[in-house]
């Protein structure tokens, strides 16, 4: 049995569990009456817009249908940053709920004396939610969502997994601001009847260590890939499921998770206009499944269309990823069409990170990019002004990286902020002038292990001038010597062919060094410059490692010329 969205604050003859909040378990009833409080004092008010942040999940539930009662319109804020509350004020909207950071925040008041608001079913053609998330334009977007495209898709996720939840719980490690949230964790419980916690649980044992009733977790890629052979498999199995949404699974995670004990996931794809879209359980089904009365159509090459029951009927929405349709009307995904990325789940327009670094007088051009290490995180390859140049060098790269990031603070989650940054003179382009993506990535995979900081780049034509800290912590000094560390010579050798690689593609085989002298020891901490130089009709690779006053070792390696 499941109720429509628009009755769900009704008053009913069963007395169902709603949520556990706060050490308390909270029924139907107190939630209906809560609803009617805070619907009374809204229903006085003369804004019609209201911006709501919660951090936990009944207080949101609870002012989002007293929202909808009284009249309202609900915007869903994806963060509570000063800027996000900003641009919702600059829209209309009064801010509810925790704002830390926010001026003029709306405080609802409202007690047992009050009297009960008279609540009856909203309409769902005329009942709103407004999604506040990020563009792929770059700019803040405004997605119009009406109660019945809700309600449909509640329906759709019922009817597909509503038999086997039964009266499982509702936890989760993800938070109900954003689409997937507000659906598998708020609205979705409370149609079905289904107890939610209240609480969005910090990691998976804490998760689990409150799932003592029948329970199943709404989770992310992110949380799921930090799972390993020491996290708690036995809790973990007694899971009903584990739903995955908000991101690509990567498919070595599903298989780590499936080889250590559950088979129990599903990863549902979908975004906050389209709503859900299809579903899988990875490694059984590496293609996806669309909700039922989904149609994709291909309108160009890679590019398709979509129309659903949760979009107006005389809609189709353009997708922004790449899919590739199937006879059996599965499809395969195939990556983003567009800049908008997901960091840890947090949706980022990577033109807006760039567009707001632009705006700081040290920076003359950046571009911004995506890298999947152990961990997501975004990298900033970052051109210098004059005054830029000359505050890195003024600082040092940690306190110049540290500026920069102050600002950004005010418009973005620190998530989603560069935690990888490349410092040069130019963009590195290749011969067709698009990003040089692979001389990127090449210097962002240098292990710092094994290789120097790099501080910042100079390149020209063939030639190359890296500024570069030798970091104490390099493998290079364990033993070497042990009263009084030094940098082998041989080290140095390496590092210059491993620079050369990356920024001159170099593919000959190497026949041999020339004229190598090693003239001063480079210690631990030392700043240095490294020159090189490309003669492609020679083959030769000059090198020359330099401070301001002198040189420390230089030489040329050859490589061999072909015909």
């Amino acid at each position: 049995m499941i109720t429509p969205l628009s009755h769900c604050a009704l008053p009913e003859n069963s007395e169902p569990i709603v949520a556990w909040h706060q050490g308390q378990w909270l029924t139907h009833t107190e939630f209906v009456s809560d609803v009617a409080k805070a619907a009374s004092y809204l229903s006085q008010r003369a804004g019609k817009a209201y911006a709501l942040y919660y951090e936990q999940a009944y207080p949101f539930a609870v002012m989002l249908y007293a929202c909808w009662h009284s009249g309202k319109t609900v915007w869903l804020a994806a963060n509570n940053k000063a800027a996000t509350a900003v641009k919702l004020q600059q829209q209309g909207c009064q801010l509810v709920g925790d704002w830390p950071e926010a001026q003029d925040v709306e405080v609802i008041e409202y007690d047992d004396r009050m009297s009960a608001y008279a609540l009856s079913p909203l309409d769902l053609m005329y009942t709103e939610l407004v999604l506040f998330t990020s563009g792929s334009s770059g700019q803040a977007k405004a997605i119009h969502k009406a109660l019945w495209q809700l309600n449909n898709e509640v329906f759709a996720l019922e009817q597909q997994w509503g038999e086997s939840l039964a009266d499982a719980h509702a936890l989760a490690t993800v938070s109900h601001q954003h689409i997937y949230g507000l659906l598998f964790r708020v609205l979705w419980p409370l149609a079905s009847g289904r107890c939610f916690h209240s609480r969005m649980y910090s990691s998976p044992e804490a998760l689990l260590a409150n799932a003592n009733q029948r329970s199943y977790w709404i989770a992310s890629p992110a949380q799921l890939k930090r799972l390993d052979e020491l996290s708690p498999w036995k809790s973990i199995n007694n899971l009903c499921v584990i739903f995955s949404s908000g991101g690509m699974l990567a498919l070595e995670v599903a298989e780590r998770i499936y080889d250590l004990g559950t088979q129990k996931l599903v990863e549902v794809y979908g975004s906050s206009e389209s709503g859900g879209i299809a579903w899988r359980v990875p490694v059984q089904d590496v293609l996806w499944r669309p909700f039922p009365a989904i149609k994709l159509v291909a309108s160009s090459e890679q590019r398709h269309c979509l129309t659903s029951p949760y979009l107006p009927s005389d809609t189709s929405l353009r997708l922004d990823d790449r899919l590739e349709l199937h006879s059996d009307g599965r499809f395969s995904l195939l990556g983003r069409l567009d800049r908008v990325v997901k960091v840890e789940e947090k949706r980022l327009s990577l033109t807006e990170l760039e567009q707001a670094l632009l705006q700081s007088d040290l920076v003359a051009e950046v571009h911004c990019l995506l890298r999947s290490d152990k961990r997501d995180c975004i990298a900033a390859v970052t051109v210098l002004t004059e005054q830029g140049l000359a505050q890195l060098r003024s600082l040092g790269k940690l306190a110049f990286i540290k500026q920069l990031k102050q600002p950004l603070l005010a418009l973005f989650e620190a998530i989603v902020l560069p935690r990888r940054w490349v410092f040069m003179n130019q963009l590195p382009l290749t011969t067709h002038g698009k990003i040089n993506h692979e001389l990127i990535n090449g210097l962002l995979s240098l292990s710092h292990h094994v290789s120097p900081y790099l501080v910042y780049c100079h390149q020209q034509d063939s030639r190359v001038e890296l500024d570069l800290h030798i970091q104490a912590s390099l493998v290079y000094f364990e033993g070497h010597f042990p009263t009084y560390p030094i940098l082998p010579g041989v080290t140095q050798v390496a590092w210059v062919e491993q620079y050369g690689k990356l920024f001159f593609a170099l593919k000959q085989p190497f026949l041999c060094l020339e004229a190598v002298k090693f003239k001063k020891i480079i210690r631990p901490d030392d700043a240095l410059t490294l020159q090189l130089q490309w003669q492609p009709e020679t083959g030769k690779l000059l090198f020359n490692f330099t401070t301001p006053t002198e040189s420390h070792s230089s030489g040329r390696l050859l490589y061999r010329v072909e015909p």
